[in-house]
């Protein structure tokens, strides 16, 4: 926020999934901090991080979302500024395009916001809706799956060091990874429309800057579904899902006629949460991939994990190339 005046408002929506009969939208309404998401110099860098993180949310505020048939749905944001906004509705891909997704318009609803707010009050949203055609859907990792963060580096450091100084346009996708996944998507008949959902531990202040990132890299459009900063810090209950299962599940529960194949890393938690996943729906995971990582221990550990694992095929690969070939050898892809 500017010492000298309020900073006027905006709405950002999350790209988020639904079905034909069932509309879900979420995002935050914040203060517009004006991120440069073109800057590339050290200062502008460092700024743009603080101002993720140093976000001033519009809490407890009625937002209106209409639909390109004109109907209206409402809701209103949290103490954090986020909003889940969802309603039973009819023929919702009446209202999608050919890849499924249904575009709406966002606004803020109350008289009393006496505040400036940037776009006319008209921000726009989008929600995925899988396409009849679809034979599986995608849940992938970003964190090392198909972006360099180092994950697992010593102290994180590389990690922090990739998210506060690098712009998105210059962290390097891994090789390979867009292809494949524009081949998943496409699928075996090469015009499937398959369903891309990224999964992330990263919070939801880094949102539009992983989404510029998958933009920029040529990845297929897909929801990217994250957690909150307050999720992040608070302490767990003894038997509580990591929110990356939470996602994944709801995937699993929103779409009980499509199977899945997951992707992963092998350096943290993906290998545990994805074998219990399969454990609990063995018909529905078609298989596991997992990029490979450079330390001893942690790959030790996956591959114990995994020697004697039978219910979903699981593959630990080197490359994108080694995952491409399974694929088509398994019919996924043409």
């Amino acid at each position: 926020m500017s010492w000298f005046k309020k900073d006027p408002l905006q709405i950002i929506a999350f790209q988020g999934y639904g079905t034909d009969s069932h509309f879900y939208a979420r995002g935050r309404a914040l203060e517009d901090e004006s991120i440069d998401l073109d800057a590339q110099n050290l200062w502008h860098l460092i700024v743009n991080t603080w101002k993720r993180f140093e976000s001033d949310e519009i809490k407890n505020t009625a937002i209106s979302i209409k639909l390109t048939n004109n109907k209206v749905v409402k809701g209103f944001t949290d103490s954090k500024g986020y909003y889940v906004i969802e309603e039973n509705l009819e023929n919702l891909k009446l209202l999608a395009n050919n890849e499924g997704w249904l575009s709406f318009e966002l606004s803020y609803d109350d008289v009393n916001l006496k505040r400036i707010i940037q776009n006319e009050n008209r921000f726009p949203g989008e929600l995925l809706i899988p396409s009849d055609k679809a034979k599986f859907g995608v849940a992938s990792d970003i964190d090392d799956t198909i972006l360099h963060t180092g994950v697992v580096s010593l102290l994180k450091w590389r990690l922090i060091y990739n998210s506060v100084f690098k712009h998105a346009n210059n962290r390097i996708p891994l090789e390979g990874a867009a292809d494949f996944y524009h081949q998943l998507h496409r699928g075996v008949s090469d015009k499937n429309a398959n369903p891309i959902f990224y999964v992330s531990h990263s919070p939801w202040n880094l949102y539009r800057y992983l989404e510029l990132f998958l933009r920029q890299n040529n990845f297929p459009k897909g929801p990217i579904l994250l957690r909150s900063m307050s999720n992040m810090l608070r302490r767990k209950t003894q038997n509580e899902k990591p929110q990356k299962q939470k996602e994944i599940l709801n995937l699993l529960k929103t779409y009980p006629e499509l199977p899945f194949i997951l992707i992963g890393d092998s350096g943290e938690h993906d290998p545990d949460i994805y074998i219990e996943i399969a454990e609990e729906f063995p018909d529905r995971i078609l298989a596991i991939y997992l990029r490979s990582v450079r330390h001893k221990k942690k790959m030790e550990r996956v591959k114990r994990l995994i020697e004697n694992y039978k219910t979903t095929e699981v593959l630990i690969v080197e490359s994108s190339q080694q995952a491409i070939e399974h694929a088509r050898l398994h019919g996924f892809i043409k």
